[in-house]
């Protein structure tokens, strides 16, 4: 494992404090690959400086120049951690996590050996270790389905009430009252009465 390699996994396992991590990120950090200083510090999914030639338009003439990433700094709602993270992001990897369906969902699918930076590493391993707490907690139920029913009886409840308020004022006014079924129409009383079907 070559030098920078190492670094990221001590830095990584430092932060996060879990020794079972080191070991799982041993075999998917890569053993040479070169990356640039500034994406150590970002998300970029691969983006690199894209070296080329200028070219004269009249003589043809080539000058050696360079192309760098389009890097912005943005705010990306986490929704396991229930915060914005400030990152450093290429438009690519904008794309990607909208793709993805979230920066969550990103660094989930995305595999270690393509995570190539310290950041994007680092907040894998969080997020894999906040679903892995998640996961051992269960799923929470907030009603059970007894109370979910009656909740939804009480609601048909206020909605009947609601409608009669307003076909007895409709009456009172001497405007027409507009019915969608036949349930409803036999519910009204007398008057002008429009059923709509």
């Amino acid at each position: 494992m070559a030098f920078r390699s190492k670094e990221i996994m001590k830095k990584i396992v430092r932060k996060m404090g879990d020794c079972k991590l080191e070991e799982s990120l041993k075999k998917y950090i890569p053993n040479n690959k070169v990356v640039m200083g500034r994406a150590k510090r970002g998300i970029y999914a691969g983006r690199h400086i894209q070296f080329g030639n200028r070219v004269s338009e009249d003589g043809g003439n080539k000058s050696r120049r360079n192309w760098k990433p389009n890097v912005q700094g943005k705010r990306l709602f986490s929704y396991i951690l229930d915060r914005h993270i400030r990152v450093k992001v290429t438009t690519h990897a904008l794309r990607c996590i909208d793709k993805a369906g979230g920066i969550d969902e990103y660094l989930l699918k995305t595999p270690y050996q393509k995570m190539d930076t310290e950041t994007g590493l680092l907040w894998k391993a969080k997020i894999e270790k906040m679903y892995e707490e998640l996961g051992e907690k269960g799923v929470l139920v907030f009603f059970s389905p007894e109370d979910e029913a009656k909740f939804e009886h009480g609601f048909k409840e206020q909605n009947l009430a609601e409608r009669g308020e307003a076909r007895s004022q409709a009456e009172e006014g001497g405007a027409d009252i507009q019915v969608n079924n036949e349930e409803e129409a036999a519910a009204v009383p007398s008057g002008r009465l429009v059923v709509n079907y």
